[in-house]
């Protein structure tokens, strides 16, 4: 899933699903934004596909360590990185950084928005909120 279109579309999948978000284009890339502050972005970067967010300092220098990232030009300093999306495996892992990332930028009125949302889905039978369930997972969360 390495092609451009295929990886923005599955940006917007992961950062539209979260609430107050918008698309810009932004230095001619899409970018993702709540309210009028940019918390992920793709695109390309010295001829190679790339999407960046912001994480917690310590954990953007633990990533960087992996390979698959390092610090996104001007702004790697406030916790920004970029990451090569080749060959992503896990989307729930790019998922889980778009979210703290989105939780660094977010105002209080949406995070708790975004609280509301997520205790909702908490009352939901397991097999909506959490996708289908299969095997023993399946019959110990049904009762």
């Amino acid at each position: 899933m390495a092609k451009t279109d295929a990886v923005q579309t599955k940006m917007r999948e992961i950062c539209l699903s979260l609430p107050d978000t918008k698309e810009t284009m932004t230095w001619g890339k899409p970018h993702f934004r709540v309210g009028e502050k940019i918390f992920a972005g793709c695109g390309e970067e010295n001829g190679r596909q790339v999407i960046g967010f912001k994480l917690q300092m310590a954990h953007a220098e633990a990533v960087i360590k992996d390979a698959r990232f390092w610090r996104a030009p001007y702004v790697g300093h406030k916790g920004w990185v970029s990451m090569d999306p080749v060959g992503v495996k896990d989307w729930d892992e790019v998922r889980a950084m778009i979210l703290e990332s989105f939780r660094l930028i977010a105002p209080r009125k949406t995070l708790a928005k975004l609280e509301e949302g997520v205790a909702s889905d908490a009352k939901k039978p397991a097999k909506e909120a959490r996708g289908t369930l299969t095997g023993s997972t399946a019959k110990t969360r049904r009762r």
